[in-house]
């Protein structure tokens, strides 16, 4: 087990020190090794003891992809309005690039309210950093997305044609969505431990916010005087970006990245202050 370089509580820093950017770059590198070591346990855990393992990352997705694919295509003969010759396929990969955008924010926040209460022998233990819990998770919903990015990749690839350069802004969209889904891991996580419910509702949610999403339909196709609450939801920004990275090979819009950016950063440096202030009272609840 890494070595935990824990000098001092994070709660007892005030306001102004948790929410600078710098001091929660310092904290959470100075357990990067421990932050690694969760991360490969979070994913190798997830398969153990399966005779397929790993591979289960990539079989999910497709499933999935083929289960959503037929209803769509097939039983609703839904079409994405590209052209008179779109193909089942370019549906089915449209579909999956943001089925797998949906999915990193989707497995971080409903893991988040059980990280803690899951997990009550670490709160016993007064050095360690509690807050590097969401970040393992975050980690490894990211290697899952890397592998159904490759799965994509290669589809995209054989039957649409190759990517454009534009493939390689696809981390600055990864950015602002690993903020927001570090920032909302911390606050849930937090609030799971004083309301047990909390967990049940946040399943719901997501639910709602799949079908809330740009994921089965195009933008365009809601109507105009409704759309701006769609745009309102963060996750369109994240899902309409990469589709129009990977499969439409164009660039997405600025503009509506510089508001991700400054949105996620104030949910992410919000979300470690209140853990951070929170955490002290852990040991009383759990």
């Amino acid at each position: 087990m890494a070595e935990i370089k824990v000098v001092k509580d994070g709660s007892s820093f005030p306001v102004k020190t948790l929410v600078n950017p710098m001091h929660i770059i310092r904290s959470l590198s100075s357990n990067r090794e421990l932050i690694l070591q969760f991360t490969s346990r979070e994913v190798s855990g997830k398969y153990k003891g399966s005779y397929l393992g790993i591979l289960w990352a990539f079989i999910t997705p497709l499933i999935m992809l083929c289960i959503y694919t037929f209803v769509f295509s097939f039983i609703f003969k839904v079409r994405w309005g590209l052209e008179s010759t779109e193909s089942r396929l370019q549906f089915a990969f449209i579909l999956f690039c943001g089925l797998t955008i949906f999915n990193v924010f989707s497995e971080c926040i409903t893991r988040a309210p059980f990280l803690i209460i899951s997990n009550p022998s670490y709160i016993k233990k007064v050095v360690f950093p509690v807050e590097i819990l969401p970040v393992s998770v975050l980690g490894a919903a990211l290697v899952h997305y890397l592998v159904s990015l490759v799965i994509l990749m290669v589809g995209v690839s054989m039957f649409i044609g190759l990517p454009s350069i534009h493939v390689l802004l696809l981390p600055i969209i990864l950015l602002p969505l690993s903020l927001t889904c570090l920032g909302l891991s911390w606050f849930l996580a937090s609030l799971g431990v004083f309301i047990r419910d909390i967990g049940t509702s946040i399943s719901l949610f997501t639910q709602i916010l799949l079908f809330l999403t740009p994921i089965f339909y195009p933008l365009s196709a809601i109507p105009q005087k409704y759309r701006i609450f769609i745009k309102l939801n963060i996750l369109s920004f994240f899902v309409e970006g990469a589709r129009d990275i990977i499969i439409f090979n164009r660039t997405f819009s600025w503009q509506w990245w510089s508001a991700s950016m400054i949105g996620s950063l104030a949910v992410f440096l919000a979300g470690y202050a209140w853990f951070m202030k929170s955490k002290k009272t852990f040991g009383d609840v759990v």
